[in-house]
């Protein structure tokens, strides 16, 4: 009988932090506006350029996508 208020508790508690989030974060309630490094795709790919031509001293080459936070290794077809 306990679990059947727990899980309503994390359940409720889930979607009171939805609508917060939404209200503060999307709808802008304290004010405030996106930055223009979240909006702008240009920027966005000015930096993934950059971060591309970044030199590697050791290791294999990587590309690395600072948004997301996942380095990927390049596998060349030498590299079975």
């Amino acid at each position: 009988m306990s679990a059947k208020y727990i899980i309503g508790s994390v359940i409720a508690s889930f979607g009171i932090v939805y609508v917060f989030d939404t209200a503060i974060a999307d709808r802008k309630l304290f004010g405030g506006t996106t930055p223009s490094t979240v909006s702008n795709k240009e920027w966005y790919e000015t930096t993934d350029k950059k971060f591309q031509a970044w030199p590697r001293t050791a290791g294999p080459p990587v590309v690395m996508n600072p948004i997301t936070r996942q380095n990927f290794i390049i596998k060349t077809p030498t590299d079975s």
